[in-house]
């Protein structure tokens, strides 16, 4: 069995919800252990009654460390704060021998088995993946500013060498964990960084199908479609390659009707080939949480304690895009 840990709260539920069905869709045996990290998240979740998921609530999870560290960090830095910590405690109180942290915007199209054998070819204890930015001009501001890993799929095994990573991050998210782009650090992601030289263990995920994401998505043109069946061809190598899951980040809604997806591509084909289902899906998700539990969403998304960048990210974000053709219409989904 593959054993997955995710957080999010009641904002994130049609995400969390869509991601769950994508695992379930591929027919593995899995466990998904979801912190709920408000009580209406948490009362929904255990009504659904998931089949493969363990829902674990705030009350349960949260220490006297962290809920000293949470007044002062906004939601979104108190969650990448908790990244580390949710795999510790399932760890420590489920004794599963390897986890892998995903975050809940994630999708899988197909089986991340192939990712995950990865750990076991190689004999190693931690799973990280690349950003892969182009390798342009920009890169490395790109790597300077976000880091070379993210903090998206993150596999851990429960023994030493996992454990002192996982310590050691843990105990700096804990310090400092903030969205400040000043180079050095970046909420929980670029103390990844140096792990390939700091500690044992650690592999850099190789296949390209895990990890395909808006920074990267213009690097690849569509080989094929059939529903979630999406083959893509790496431009510079000619490499083609499975997508195994997406990282549906940065998607901004306009209005309940309109949404900036934000694909970094200029590609139709490529991006209605990888957004349209995942679309159908929230859009599916948001409709049953509105109709059984009268939950509703909002269209802003803030990540900054600054002030003034707050402001920009809540009113001003959503309309900013390099491509036309990244705002959909969301009625020819419901």
């Amino acid at each position: 069995m593959n054993n997955f840990c995710t957080l999010f709260d009641s904002f994130y539920l049609d995400k969390g919800l869509a991601l769950y069905n994508s695992l379930s869709n591929t027919r593995d045996d899995f466990k998904l252990y979801i912190f709920a990290f408000d009580d209406i998240c948490l009362d929904i979740l255990l009504d659904l009654r998931l089949e493969k998921a363990e829902i674990i609530s705030l009350k349960q999870f949260e220490t006297e460390e962290l809920l000293k560290v949470k007044k002062d960090r906004t939601k979104a830095e108190y969650c990448w704060t908790c990244t580390p910590w949710v795999i510790k405690y399932i760890f420590d109180n489920y004794g599963i021998e390897m986890c892998t942290y995903i975050d809940a915007d994630l999708y899988f199209f197909k089986s991340p088995k192939v990712l995950l054998d990865e750990i076991h070819e190689h004999g190693d204890s931690i799973i990280i993946t690349e950003h892969r930015f182009k390798r342009d001009k920009d890169y490395t501001k790109n790597t300077d500013t976000y880091g070379k890993y993210c903090v998206e799929f993150n596999t851990f095994r429960n023994n030493s060498s996992g454990r002192e990573a996982l310590n050691w991050w843990a105990n700096r998210c804990l310090e400092w964990c903030f969205y400040k782009k000043d180079g050095n650090l970046l909420g929980d992601q670029k103390y990844l960084d140096n792990w390939t030289e700091r500690f044992e263990g650690v592999h850099e995920l190789q296949n390209l199908g895990g990890g395909v994401a808006p920074w990267n998505l213009d690097q690849y043109s569509l080989k094929s479609s059939n529903g979630l069946d999406i083959h893509l061809i790496e431009k510079s190598t000619g490499r083609e390659f499975a997508l195994i899951f997406y990282h549906f980040q940065n998607m901004r809604y306009i209005s309940n009707d309109l949404i900036n997806i934000k694909s970094g591509t200029k590609n139709i084909s490529l991006k209605k080939a990888i957004y349209l289902p995942y679309l159908l899906e929230i859009e599916k998700m948001r409709l049953i949480l509105a109709n059984k539990y009268h939950l509703s969403f909002t269209n802003q998304k803030v990540c900054s304690s600054n002030p003034a960048i707050a402001f920009i990210q809540k009113n001003i974000m959503q309309f900013k895009c390099k491509s036309f053709s990244d705002i959909m219409k969301l009625n020819k989904f419901r």
